[in-house]
């Protein structure tokens, strides 16, 4: 388990969204997709942020109507990655360090997975069904 690296368990086909997303059919890919986050992307697949439903939710709590708002708006900017083949080990503690649910895992500056808490346990749980790439 401890050669185990972020491409080994991360999620991808990644879900995303751009930055001119509505902040109304993001919520609704949240909704559908089970998922409580996602990243944000320019128009060359570099990660630009992430919203999460928290995000959403903060909007809504100040009254403001989500489809009026893009992901621009409301995303968390600036947002922590990992590298693919960093070590599973070194994702979970950037997880606890920085209490993050998700992270976006990017190869070449690009996008290429996301890798949450629940992939790290079910690896550790499960390591029969690990892809390793």
């Amino acid at each position: 388990m401890k050669d185990l690296k972020a491409r080994d368990i991360m999620t991808r086909p990644v879900v995303s969204a751009r930055r001119n997303a509505s902040a109304r059919d993001i919520a609704m890919q949240l909704l559908s997709g089970l998922y409580s986050g996602m990243p944000v992307t320019d128009e060359n697949g570099k990660v630009v942020g992430v919203v999460s439903e928290f995000d959403l939710l903060g909007q809504v709590c100040e009254g403001k109507e989500l489809v009026k708002l893009t992901a621009e708006d409301i995303m968390t900017k600036n947002p922590i990655t990992v590298d693919a083949n960093t070590k599973v080990n070194d994702v979970l503690q950037v997880m606890l360090d920085n209490n993050i649910v998700r992270l976006p895992v990017v190869e070449d500056g690009h996008l290429a997975g996301v890798v949450a808490r629940c992939d790290i346990l079910k690896a550790y749980i499960e390591p029969e069904f690990v892809t390793y790439m």
